[in-house]
């Protein structure tokens, strides 16, 4: 099998929701999707605030990884956070998600990053369990907090 990388381009939209489905549905979230295809191609490529990068096998887009710049203060320097990492599930247990994980940090450090980080929901075994074998460390001590929807409308006037 031949692993190849592609960064997202415009007329992707369809295929990056499709992704953006299939790790909604893994993660018993399907509900929480509101992204459309006009509304990725106005942050991603009008935009310009994420970027999106398949991995190929064969020739063909396996999985992808949604990722975006972020900026640590302490460090003094952009850092990347992937947002979302999926491998459709016929071509798991082929090493893609390693691959993709790779070439994010590739990316990285050709772009001087201080870090790569992300999330990962706490029941997902298997993913904690890959991401642990990559050299990732959890961040004890951290808790991740949102405001969205309503309450974001809400916030300015509190």
């Amino acid at each position: 099998m031949e692993t190849t990388f592609r960064c997202a381009e415009r007329g992707d939209e369809a295929l990056i929701l499709e992704f953006i489905k299939g790790l909604a549905e893994y993660e018993h979230l399907s509900d929480e999707v509101t992204a459309t295809e006009e509304l990725l191609g106005e942050w991603i490529f009008d935009k310009g605030k994420a970027e999106v990068l398949f991995v190929l096998a064969d020739g063909v887009e396996a999985g992808f990884a949604l990722f975006f710049h972020n900026f640590s203060t302490f460090l003094g320097k952009a850092g990347i956070y992937l947002e979302d990492l999926f491998v459709k599930p016929e071509f798991r247990s082929r090493g893609l998600g390693k691959a993709l994980l790779k070439e994010l940090a590739r990316i990285a450090n050709e772009r001087g990053c201080g870090r790569l980080e992300w999330s990962c929901l706490d029941w997902n075994q298997p993913s904690i369990d890959f991401y642990l074998a990559m050299g990732a460390e959890p961040m004890d001590g951290w808790t991740v907090y949102r405001v969205a929807g309503e309450g974001l409308r809400q916030l300015p006037q509190r």
